[in-house]
Formats: C-alpha cells, sequence, structure tokens
C-alpha cells in the first residue's frame, strides 16, 4: 500500500503545517478533528482554530467534539474508514479511539523522546540550555508521550535562539517527519522502537505563571537561558518598582556578560543609555521587554520612555 486515509488531530499553528504536508502528499485526509471555537482577542471574536481554517480552505471535513468518548463523534470517525489517525498538538486520547484505526495512531511530539515528555518541550530545551533537540513520532498508547518510536529527526538549537524560533523550525521539521512516517508504515520499512524507562530523562511539564518568574539570584547563563526559553510566550518576569507602584516587567531579549561585581542579584544600573540587571556572577542586558501596560518595546524605546529614571527603583524582585 502506497496510499493511506489519514484523520487528523491537531489544533495550533504547529499542527497546521503537518496537516498540509499531508494534505500535499500522496496520502488522503479524510477528516480533521480539532477544538470548538473560542472567543480571542480584545474584542473576544469568536475564532477557529488554525487547523480548522486550513481543512474549511481546502474542503476537509471537519469535526470538534466536546468529549472524545462521545458516542456520534466515534461512530462517525469509524464511517470515514481511515487507515490511520495523526495527532499534532492535541489533547491526550482515550483506547477506544487511538486503537479505531488498523494501523493505530502515532502523535509528533517537539523533543527527542524520551528527553522532555509534556505540553512543553521546546521551552524546557531551551530554558535548560540544550545545544540539540529535535521532533518525534511515536505509537500512542494510555502512557503520556511513552509510545514505541518510529522516526527522529535532530537540529541543533542555536545559542542566540528563542522558543518562538525554535518552535518555527521544529514545526516545519516536524511536518516532513509527519508525511516520512506515514510512508514508511505504509510502506513497511519502518521498525518501531520501545523508549528507554530510565529516571535520568529530563520533562517538560506544562507551564504556569508563576513559573515564569526570574530568579536573578542565579548564574547569568541560566537567566538568559530561561528568558529566551520563555520567548516570546508566555514571557519571563520580573518585578520592578516605578513611582512607588509595583509593576511586572516581561522580557523577551537580551545578552548577558560573565563580570565580578559587589551589587546584589537583581539590583539596577540605569541610564538613558544602558540597563543592567546584576545576577549572581555577571550582568543581564535586556534588548526587548514589556512594562505592564505598554505595548513590547526595545530598549531604546523603554528608556526613553520615561522624563527621568530617578523614578525607577533600583532593586528587581
Amino acid at each position: 500500500m502506497n496510499k493511506l486515509k489519514v484523520v487528523f488531530f491537531g489544533t495550533p499553528e504547529f499542527a497546521k503545517a503537518s496537516l498540509e504536508a499531508i494534505h500535499q502528499s500522496k496520502h488522503e485526509v479524510v477528516g480533521v478533528v480539532t477544538v470548538a471555537d473560542k472567543a480571542a482577542g480584545r474584542g473576544q471574536k469568536i475564532t477557529a482554530s488554525p487547523v480548522k481554517m486550513y481543512a474549511v480552505e481546502h474542503g476537509i471535513p471537519v469535526f470538534q467534539p466536546e468529549k472524545l468518548r462521545d458516542a456520534g463523534f466515534l461512530e462517525v470517525m469509524g464511517e470515514l474508514e481511515a487507515d490511520i489517525f495523526v495527532v499534532v498538538a492535541f489533547r491526550m486520547m482515550p483506547k477506544v479511539l487511538f486503537t479505531m484505526p488498523r494501523f493505530g495512531t502515532f502523535n509528533l511530539h517537539a523533543s527527542l523522546l524520551p528527553n522532555y515528555r509534556g505540553a512543553a518541550p521546546i521551552n524546557y530545551a531551551v530554558m535548560n540550555g540544550e545545544k540539540r533537540t529535535g521532533v518525534t513520532s511515536f505509537f500512542i498508547n494510555e502512557k503520556m508521550d511513552e509510545g514505541h518510536v518510529l522516526l527522529q529527526a535532530e537540529t541543533t538549537i542555536h545559542p542566540d535562539e528563542d522558543a518562538g524560533q525554535l518552535h518555527d523550525r521544529l514545526m516545519q521539521m516536524g511536518a516532513q517527519v509527519v508525511v516520512k512516517t506515514l510512508d514508511g508504515l505504509a510502506e513497511g520499512s519502518i521498525q518501531e522502537k520501545p523508549q528507554s524507562h530510565s529516571a535520568d530523562f529530563k520533562t517538560a511539564y506544562k507551564i504556569f505563571k508563576k513559573d515564569t518568574r526570574i530568579n536573578w539570584d542565579q548564574d547569568v547563563e541560566t537567566v538568559y537561558n530561561f528568558i529566551r526559553g520563555l520567548s516570546p510566550y508566555p514571557a519571563a518576569f520580573t518585578n520592578i518598582e516605578i513611582s512607588s507602584q509595583i509593576k511586572t516587567l516581561k522580557i523577551f531579549k537580551g545578552s548577558f556578560e560573565h563580570r565580578k561585581h559587589s551589587q546584589r542579584a537583581g539590583e539596577i544600573s540605569i541610564d538613558k543609555n544602558h540597563f543592567e540587571i546584576y545576577t549572581r556572577d555577571g550582568v543581564y542586558l535586556p534588548q526587548e521587554l514589556q512594562l505592564e501596560g505598554k505595548k513590547k518595546m526595545s530598549l531604546k524605546d523603554f528608556l526613553n520612555g520615561f522624563q527621568s529614571l530617578e523614578c525607577i527603583q533600583k532593586q528587581l524582585s
């Protein structure tokens, strides 16, 4: 068999790239499953997911079930007679669903499994200062990201790359791996391999707001990696006192220097031409910031936004 009938499960832009790649391949997408349309933006306009928008544009049937165990939805999935289900950035699936196709169901994960199982593999790889990462296709089972591996592709993480830039590269790599996985399964040329279950592998738990606060009392390279690993979303933040008011300051981009100093961690040096934040063993120099209530801006625009910098307390928290 050279052609597979596919039902695709996914939601965000990352998943859309894989859907597009399958649709443009020799395989046939017979249905797309995605989340319900949601209100988004300041106007709370009802917006469809990127995956749904692509499917509608190309005449692919779309399904948006509230519950994946719903009997009516499962019946419809069976009627599609798909050979395989492909999952990219979607929620956990019940066994009754992922075992339905004769080839089963495979997922694309943005890490080199078994490392960085979980919801935020791209963020954690950058935050942890990894030098390499990649994407993995694997068969789904009842455990989170623990199924047998099908294919992997590796790439270097550049030292000045943020999570958003890496996301975009892995998105394209992942789309290629998804199609190669379908080709290999159709041709019977892929040997699936079980993952190691060593306790040494790193995880990628879901990131909450409390997890994005910068700890300046660390070595400067750790701080640098933490900030770029959360950029552009959800963004690392610190608290800054301006005119006796505590405000959130998000930092998206910067550089760092290893430098001996006697200042406290989180103390700042600021004037109209520079902004330095002291860490345990160096200095972080922000380049792109967003003050609470303001838009994202360059350091120059940020500094020019104050008539006097004397109103800024010289200690971040």
